[in-house]
């Protein structure tokens, strides 16, 4: 089974061409930072994976007209591997997802405040929330539903 699930953050716009001939398609390639989990020592200090994404035909008019640099995204696809010669005569190994799903991963005002450094919208911040838990009224005679 050759299975893809990634969320990150859209590193560019994506490049977007048409394929020739009377069925024109749709060819978006866009690369994604997908944060690495766990121990952040080591690696040369790199803390994201930049993944090669391909989406072709209505998934590639889909991110031409809405994705942007910065934004989150998940996607679902399946590994590609690949080859060509460059001009120099050297044989080039690649490997890209090929997108079968995309989706926004975030509200549309999170998104365009995570460049800015703010806080998402539906999450409220730290410090309006004081400790982190809610506050409860005095005077209530009821035990709380929970031990």
């Amino acid at each position: 089974m050759n299975k893809v699930i990634l969320m990150g953050r859209l590193t560019r716009d994506p490049e977007v061409r048409y394929s020739s001939g009377d069925n024109q398609m749709a060819i978006a390639r866009y690369t994604i930072a997908v944060d690495r989990r766990g121990r952040r020592e080591g690696n040369d200090g790199q803390t994201a994976d930049f993944i090669n994404c391909v989406a072709f035909g209505r998934a590639g008019e889909f991110a031409e007209k809405y994705f942007h640099k910065g934004i989150k995204i998940a996607i679902t696809g399946r590994i590609q591997t690949g080859s060509y010669t460059n001009k120099d005569g050297q044989k080039v190994y690649t490997t890209d997802v090929v997108v079968e799903d995309q989706e926004f991963a975030e509200s549309k005002a999170a998104s365009e405040n995570a460049g800015a450094g703010f806080a998402p919208v539906d999450r409220p911040s730290p410090s309006s929330a004081g400790d982190g838990f809610m506050n409860i009224p005095d005077g209530i005679d009821e035990e709380l539903p929970f031990n």
